[in-house]
């Protein structure tokens, strides 16, 4: 089964003249460059084999997991049972893939040895919610903007040590409350991609006065321009770095149609072993595109799209 949808995707060409680098503003005040619409067909996973999409081969990997959290609205249950839910499905999934004997890289016997998950984010497309879903095709991540993550989130020397084995960030995304039917989450295999395809954005964030950065949470904290400019970077400083991605005929989109909340959709945003990395083993994902999209099958009546997305990074032992 498969519907079609838009997508966005970076336009290089609509940046203004002189511009070296896109920028995206975190709080959706602009961007640098302008989107492209393409038309594409989405298919949905539920009606493919399960062996050839997870997070080695694919880029991606639909689990069931269901949890004992409902309402998402107590931040410390969120923090605490929740997120250790969230380590035993990624530990499962990616021993899993080292275990056997399929896909680049796995039956290695190259196990998990430690999860650090670092946020999280609840999007309810609501009008008066923090955050919406994202509708553009993007990676969380760069290598360099992982790498930082590490660093950012352990100790120093812990860091380097851990930075010399393989290691990945990974997305754990859920619907909330009731089936995803509504913006649900579309997915691009990561062998339909090109390296070409993929570019690097700033990631601007309004200052803030005390320049606190290792609190994970901006949210409320921020100290806004007094004249909101979508064109202009004044107010603003580069703290991330993530993937735009260009439109490419080759893309193969995927989605879940009416996910359910006892489900988890894993989303690889980089892997040390991927290949085209220094250390990468060829035919290994490196990273997953992904972004929110309206899908025109979608009944009115749906309800609005809730969901939590986890971020973790995964280490193995070596």
């Amino acid at each position: 089964m498969s519907t079609t949808a838009f997508f966005n995707h970076l336009d290089l060409a609509s940046q203004p003249a002189g511009t070296t680098k896109p920028w995206s503003k975190v709080d959706g005040g602009g961007t640098s460059f302008e989107h492209e619409r393409v038309s594409r067909a989405v298919r949905d996973l539920r009606g493919e084999a399960a062996a050839e999409f997870n997070t080695d081969v694919a880029g991606f990997g639909l689990v069931r997991w269901p949890t004992a959290e409902e309402a998402f609205a107590d931040d410390a249950a969120v923090r605490g049972p929740y997120y250790d839910e969230i380590e035993a499905v990624l530990r499962r999934s990616c021993d899993a893939l080292a275990s056997n004997n399929a896909g680049a890289g796995a039956g290695t016997g190259n196990r998990v040895s430690e999860v650090v998950i670092f946020d999280h984010t609840i999007r309810r497309r609501v009008p008066d919610a923090p955050r919406g879903p994202v509708q553009q095709v993007h990676v969380d991540q760069t290598a360099a903007a992982a790498a930082a993550r590490v660093r950012r989130h352990l100790p120093a020397a812990r860091a380097e040590h851990l930075l010399r084995r393989r290691f990945q960030l990974i997305n754990v995304w859920r619907p909330i409350a009731h089936p995803a039917a509504d913006h649900p989450l579309a997915v691009i295999d990561w062998r339909s991609t090109a390296p070409a395809d993929f570019v690097p954005v700033d990631l601007l964030y309004p200052k803030r006065p005390d320049s606190v950065m290792d609190d994970d949470d901006d949210r409320g904290k921020e100290k806004l321009p007094e004249k909101m400019d979508p064109y202009s970077t004044e107010g603003y400083e580069v703290r991330g770095e993530t993937m735009g991605v260009l439109a490419n005929e080759n893309h193969r989109f995927y989605y879940v149609k009416d996910m359910a909340p006892d489900e988890v959709l894993l989303l690889k945003c980089y892997d040390s072993w991927g290949e085209g990395e220094p250390d990468g083993k060829q035919g290994l994902a490196v990273r997953t595109p992904h972004t929110a999209f309206e899908d025109p099958a979608t009944p009115a009546d749906a309800k609005p799209r809730e969901s939590i997305e986890v971020r973790a990074l995964v280490f193995y032992e070596k």
